[in-house]
């Protein structure tokens, strides 16, 4: 008799709701992941980048002390190219460097760069009384032989894109190059081939 009244015990009502619920979750989670998937396939976003797009050099003296003076233009864009999302920009730092030795950073606060569209940044680096290291002075003095003297360029900047249904989406994106210039007349190889976008 014990045993029967075990087998037609009734299923607690509480126990059917949470069941219910969990269900409703669970077909709320998979019908989000089908949105986000089909909407990333139809909308395909593609990485918000930094790129150089011009440098020059105006100004590169060299002094038998050991101390350098340069001034350098340089142009970095920022670019959207996606047609259906909105990009922001941040935390934007790149360390402009010769030999090892830091001459400058360039910064930037957040900024908006709208769908399909780019903005460029415009920055003058004036450093004057670099001390070089002896190793530094032989590569001075070699890139006068040669006309061609290399900075390196490097840094990060984070990027953010809001994608209608998709929501926020939030990354890093890194620069790592060599700028190199003629000394002779301060051009630069073109174009620079310096970009966070991979490659």
């Amino acid at each position: 008799m014990q045993q029967r009244k075990l087998l037609h015990r009734r299923t607690s009502p509480v126990i059917w709701f949470i069941a219910i619920i969990c269900t409703i979750v669970a077909i709320a989670v998979i019908v989000t992941g089908l949105v986000v998937f089909i909407g990333y396939l139809i909308i395909r976003p593609r990485v918000p980048s930094i790129s150089v797009t011009q440098a020059h050099m105006e100004k590169l003296g060299y002094h038998e002390t050991g101390q350098m003076d340069t001034q350098i233009s340089i142009t970095i864009k920022a670019e959207n190219d996606n047609a259906k999302a909105h990009a922001t920009f941040s935390d934007l730092s790149l360390f402009l460097s010769f030999n090892g030795i830091k001459i400058a950073q360039l910064t930037a606060g957040p900024f908006d760069v709208p769908k399909n569209s780019s903005l460029d940044l415009p920055y003058f680096v004036q450093s004057s009384s670099i001390p070089l290291a002896p190793e530094g002075m032989e590569e001075v003095d070699a890139s006068l032989k040669r006309n061609k003297i290399s900075f390196d360029l490097k840094g990060d900047v984070r990027a953010r894109w809001r994608v209608g249904v998709l929501g926020s989406v939030k990354f890093w994106g890194h620069m790592a190059c060599q700028l190199h210039f003629f000394p002779s007349n301060g051009s630069s190889l073109n174009p620079p081939h310096c970009s966070s976008r991979s490659q």
